[in-house]
């Protein structure tokens, strides 16, 4: 069976921790909540680091660890990414990389070479931990895990330890893994930011239990479920540079359904991107608005009506094409456009943040 099972049942005092996961076997599954919402836990028993009495994990079919088998962490084919990037000081970034590969018996899903070339730190080879930046430090991290050829890759907040300068300069390269590597990956993270720009399937963790999980962009576009990746609803849209305007500096972003203009941000025409578009961003009309500053007009129809963490407040969702987008309306807005599911509806979207 292609695919991830996780299932685990781990009780400590004022805790527990009891999920029955069945995550996919490609892309970046993200582990998001509150502190102490149990996503380290749940990495920490995928590992083999927490040994959970009621578990079982399968890989693929293959089973780590069920009631009658244990595989411990050494003999797991898994890379760890920790907060901090822990490499042995007395060793050079070379003599990181080589590290643990001894562990390494079968064919190399990942090279040395690759794994050098994909975090970009060729240059870095002969230094020593301690002449490296945070970012350098977490990219030869992540390049050792996967110089150990892992089957899987887990991820506790990668970048949790950085500032705002090293997180964007790392994010490209946690991109190039997503893009070039069949490897999984499980990423914990309480950043919406992140979430939003890295993450295919999602976990939403909450005092030990998965309170929802499923598709990105199905999970953020849900309105009934009590489910916010941070404090605004949004919703993610996976778009194409159609066009570039340079005399407005404006890029045309072609998605399925429709187009939107974004300020040009200097991508090439077919480069693949993604839109975080907020909720509070989006106004719906009943008939097409009128000129107005408003670049972006698109016509959809209501797909659904949800209550908001206010009772004043509701969330819309519209259909446009294949894509879904959220507008957040008072409830009056809802009653005075005589809002009901299936109806057409003119959107206009204020802005957009591209997630490149």
């Amino acid at each position: 069976m292609s695919e991830i099972q996780a299932k685990f049942r781990l009780d400590w005092p004022g805790f527990s921790l009891d999920v029955d996961l069945q995550l996919p076997i490609t892309g970046i599954t993200a582990l998001f909540g509150h502190s102490g919402s149990g996503k380290t836990t749940l990495l920490r028993c995928m590992a083999g680091l927490e040994r959970a009495p009621q578990g079982r994990l399968t890989i693929n079919g293959d089973v780590w660890q069920d009631d009658s088998h244990w595989l411990p962490t050494y003999k797991r084919p898994l890379g760890y990414v920790f907060q901090e990037a822990s490499l042995f000081a007395h060793l050079s970034v070379m003599g990181n990389l080589r590290y643990g590969m001894k562990r390494v018996k079968d064919a190399q899903l990942v090279s040395l070479e690759q794994a050098i070339e994909l975090l970009g730190i060729g240059h870095l080879l002969d230094r020593k931990p301690d002449l490296l930046s945070g970012g350098e430090r977490q990219r030869v991290a992540i390049a050792r895990a996967l110089a150990v050829s892992p089957r899987l890759l887990l991820m506790d907040e990668p970048l949790a330890a950085l500032d705002l300068k090293r997180k964007r300069e790392i994010l490209p390269y946690l991109e190039r893994l997503h893009d070039e590597l069949a490897i999984p990956v499980i990423y914990v993270s309480h950043s919406p930011d992140e979430v939003a720009r890295l993450a295919d399937y999602i976990v939403v963790m909450e005092d030990g239990r998965a309170l929802g999980q499923g598709q990105l962009a199905e999970i953020l576009a849900r309105t009934d479920l009590p489910i916010r990746i941070g404090e605004e609803a949004f919703a993610i849209i996976k778009a194409v540079i159609g066009e570039v305007d340079n005399e407005w500096h404006l890029a045309r972003l072609d998605f399925p359904g429709g187009q939107l203009w974004f300020r040009d941000p200097g991508l090439a025409v077919g480069h693949s991107v993604r839109i975080r578009i907020l909720a509070r961003d989006v106004s719906l009309a009943k008939q097409p608005p009128q000129k107005s500053s408003i670049q972006n007009v698109l016509h959809g129809k209501v797909e659904a009506i949800g209550g908001d963490e206010h009772p004043g407040l509701a969330i819309v969702r519209i259909l446009i094409g294949d894509s879904r987008f959220l507008a957040r309306l008072t409830r009056r807005a809802v009653s005075e456009l005589d809002l009901e599911t299936e109806q057409n509806i003119w959107i206009q979207v204020k802005s957009v943040a591209l997630m490149e």
